[in-house]
Parts: C-alpha cells; sequence; structure tokens
C-alpha cells in the first residue's frame, strides 16, 4: 500500500509540476498556474499521513516505510530547486526568457558545485533520519521498527561515499578533456636551433626557399656554356 502511495504521489507531483507551468505559458494563465503549483507540498502531507495511518494500524515498518521518509525528505530539500529548474527551461522554451544558465564542468566552479550538492544532501539526509526517527519514536516498539534503523545505516553509507566522490574534485579539478600545455616558442629562452630545420642549414637564408638547389643547377649550366666555345677554340 505504501509502495504504491509513493509511486502515485511521485507521479502526481510531476502531473502538478508540468499543469501549472503549461498553464502559466502556454495557456497564459499565471494565477491558475501559480495556485496550482502552490498544491504540490499538500502531495508530500497526504503521503506523510497514510504512512502514519499504516504504522499506527499495528503495522510492522518495512522498507517502504522508510522510503517514504526519504522520498519526504528529498521533496523538502530539492522540491523547490527542481520546480525552479523546470520553471526556467519553461519560460525559456514557451515565453521568450532568457536561456539557462550552463552547469560549470570544469575547475573550481565544477569543484564548488559538487560541494554545494553534497551539502544539500546533508541536509536531505539530517531530515530523513529526523523523519525516521519520528516515525520509530512513533510505533514504540523495537522489533516493529528494525527496518528504519538499516534505512538511517544504509543512507549514512551512501552520504559517506558521496562526500569522498564530491569533495575529490577540490583536491584533483576535473581538466576539459584534451587540453595540451602551450610549447614555448622555437628558440625563446633557448640557444637550441628550431627542431623543423636541419642543423646544418640552420641560418642559410636559402635552404628553406623552394627550388633552391633547382637554381643553383641552372646557374652552373649557364656557366658551363659560356666557358665551352672558348674552350673549344683555344690551340692545344
Amino acid at each position: 500500500m505504501i509502495l504504491t502511495f509513493v509511486l502515485a504521489c511521485e507521479v502526481a507531483f510531476w502531473v502538478v509540476l508540468f499543469g501549472g507551468l503549461a498553464m502559466r505559458y502556454l495557456l497564459q494563465l499565471p494565477r491558475l498556474g501559480a495556485g496550482l503549483l502552490i498544491t504540490v507540498p499538500l502531495i508530500d502531507l497526504a503521503l506523510l499521513v497514510a504512512t502514519a495511518i499504516d504504522l499506527r494500524g499495528g503495522a510492522s515498518a518495512r522498507w517502504e516505510h522508510g522510503l517514504a521518509a526519504i522520498y519526504l525528505a528529498v521533496s523538502l530539500v530539492y522540491g523547490h530547486r527542481m520546480m525552479r529548474w523546470a520553471d526556467v527551461r519553461f519560460a525559456h522554451r514557451f515565453g521568450g526568457g532568457p536561456p539557462p544558465s550552463p552547469t560549470p564542468r570544469y575547475g573550481l566552479e565544477h569543484a564548488a558545485l559538487q560541494r554545494r550538492n553534497w551539502l544539500r544532501h546533508l541536509l536531505a539526509w539530517a531530515v530523513g533520519c529526523a523523519l525516521l526517527l519520528a516515525a520509530i519514536g512513533f510505533v514504540g516498539d523495537p522489533d516493529r521498527s528494525q527496518e528504519l534503523w538499516s534505512w538511517i545505516g544504509r543512507w549514512s553509507l551512501i552520504l559517506g561515499i558521496d562526500f569522498l566522490w564530491s569533495f575529490s574534485y577540490t583536491l584533483w579539478p576535473r581538466r576539459r578533456g584534451g587540453t595540451q600545455p602551450e610549447r614555448p616558442a622555437a628558440g625563446a629562452g633557448s640557444d637550441r636551433p628550431d627542431p623543423g630545420l636541419d642543423p646544418e642549414e640552420d641560418g642559410n637564408p636559402t635552404a628553406d626557399r623552394p627550388g633552391a638547389e633547382r637554381v643553383e643547377s641552372l646557374n652552373r649550366s649557364r656557366a658551363a656554356g659560356r666557358r665551352g666555345p672558348t674552350a673549344a677554340g683555344t690551340p692545344r
């Protein structure tokens, strides 16, 4: 029952969200769209009430009850951010609004973004643990609430792994793929010759001119032609 309720609340969240944005930007009914978006917290309240009724009826806490607590915590911490994310893109696509700001993907800005995301995760974990502990106290029976304690342990492990992953970018910032360090200009700060020239030709003004060898060959041929008749008419 609770699992079905969690799935229904997730579907209802997106239906209400996109319905409100459609009324605001497609149908040009901003007040009605805002009124519909205001009802989003009521979905979380309905899930909270359903979970409490199920536990109060004597049911043992199962993994579905822990999932409901996590869903509520994530919705409270990330819900407004998700609504703003969708609103900016709807406004840009259908309302002529500015394009969304690009997400940093490299360098120190990306590392700072990862740290902020982990802090939000920490806040969601704190809210979720508070809800789970409240549910444990609400049940009042350690044997019936053991599964809720397991959820706290699992989420704490995930939070620790996320910490290592997120803060690793602070120590080793992500760099753009394929970026190579700039090479110094040939000869700058060094007495070594340009590697593109042969060492024996370095400094020769005709060494890198196309056809230099052919010009020299033609000059030698012309010189030999001029000396040829004189040499033939000279008596031995």
